[in-house]
């Protein structure tokens, strides 16, 4: 860490040139001697992703800025701010620190804060950064978190890790265990530490096995933000054996799509059929990860079309957890059909369906985008449909 970076003739030209090109920047050099060309460039990166991830970060003077992959792989201050609110209490660890955005959100709703973080360097930046954005009750440590446990027998109200996969497990089935640290390997001890523990995960971590290779799994949130999903977080209590309960959340601008259901329910639930009706729904990503198809039909009067399509219809308008669409017309899946729509522009969805949207585009030679939506799908008659609908609000 240079705390030459620091100085204000330095600040001030890494925010002028936060739209500079970057590679015209390093061949030309800067003037600074106490500073290389090359660690202002990793500034300006870096800071320039935080823009819209990390506005508190961005709009703070004085932050320090890791390298970009550290960027990158910390959670955004929307994520961060949603897991905070799901978890209160006296005193909470995270094992696994990184960039220290999770713990700074954890630090308004838990009175201490240790944030261990095992490189020495990212973890100066991270105190440094606490000053400068006022936080005081955030404890920072250069140390392995899971050895830090291993050495101290300090019970905390609430244990955190975001687990990084290995780099040597790239193309494997994503496991837990293929991560650092290795969560079922330590889930005793972690246990020992707390009865209270939260994993965040890539949403690519399939459920099913999360929950096979997991100890006391509570509750599981899949968090979307503008219907890409983003994290899985996984909620341990000690000795719980009960329903594992999954809530779906897609963070919008406007409002929040909840959505939840019971994990063991969803395995021998059914869902109530129908050919499409008046209104058409299409579940949003984090519902569509978490899999909680049946459950849509025992709690909101829809019908579902066909079991492996994920659309639902209705003959009224409702409220639900993802885009809602007024049907124009239904027609069978042929040339002759297609062509007689006349439709040269649309925004193109496959559910349950042989060919891809590019192929379709190609094949009917439709564009993208426009007021139009199609989707090409299998009713519950097992026969291959095209909806064209209009999105409603």
């Amino acid at each position: 860490m240079n705390e030459h970076i620091l100085n204000i003739d330095i600040q001030q030209f890494i925010n002028e040139n936060l739209t500079s090109h970057l590679t015209s920047l390093l061949l030309k050099g800067t003037s600074f001697s106490s500073v290389e060309t090359k660690e202002i460039i990793t500034q300006i990166e870096a800071k320039k992703r935080c823009e819209k991830k990390l506005p508190t970060w961005f709009n703070t003077e004085k932050i320090y800025y890791p390298n970009k992959l550290n960027i990158e792989q910390t959670s955004s201050e929307i994520t961060a701010k949603y897991k905070s609110n799901l978890i209160h209490g006296a005193s909470i660890i995270d094992l696994t620190g990184g960039f220290g955005v999770d713990s700074f959100y954890f630090s308004k709703n838990f009175k201490t804060v240790v944030h261990c973080e095992m490189d020495g360097i990212l973890s100066k930046i991270v105190k440094h950064n606490y000053t400068q954005l006022n936080v005081s009750n955030i404890d920072t440590l250069a140390i392995d978190g899971i050895s830090y446990l291993e050495t101290n027998k300090t019970v905390y109200d609430w244990i955190y890790l975001d687990p990084s996969r290995r780099h040597d497990s790239k193309g494997k089935v994503f496991f837990l265990s293929d991560c650092l640290p290795n969560v079922p390997k330590h889930i005793d001890l972690l246990f020992k530490h707390s009865n209270n523990i939260l994993i965040k995960t890539s949403p690519l971590l399939d459920i099913s096995l999360g929950i096979n290779e997991l100890k006391h799994v509570k509750t599981i949130h899949v968090v979307a933000v503008n219907n890409e999903v983003k994290e899985l977080l996984w909620i341990l209590e000690a000795g719980f054996e009960a329903e594992i309960t999954v809530e779906t959340v897609n963070i919008k601008k406007e409002v929040n799509e909840h959505f939840m259901f019971s994990f063991n329910k969803e395995k021998t639930s059914t869902s109530s059929y129908q050919q499409p009706q008046t209104y058409l729904y299409e579940p949003n990503s984090a519902i569509l990860k978490a899999g909680g198809f049946d459950a849509i039909t025992q709690q909101l009067p829809v019908f579902k079309l066909h079991k492996h399509s994920h659309l639902y219809t209705s003959d009224r308008l409702l409220e639900f957890p993802g885009r809602r669409f007024i049907i124009k017309k239904v027609v069978p899946y042929n040339k002759k059909e297609l062509k007689k729509l006349g439709i040269t522009q649309a925004n193109v969805t496959v559910r349950n369906f042989p060919e891809t949207v590019d192929g379709l585009r190609k094949k009917f030679n439709i564009k993208d985008g426009g007021e139009t939506y199609l989707f090409f799908s299998t009713d519950i008659e097992n026969q291959k449909i095209v909806i064209v609908a209009l999105k409603t609000a």
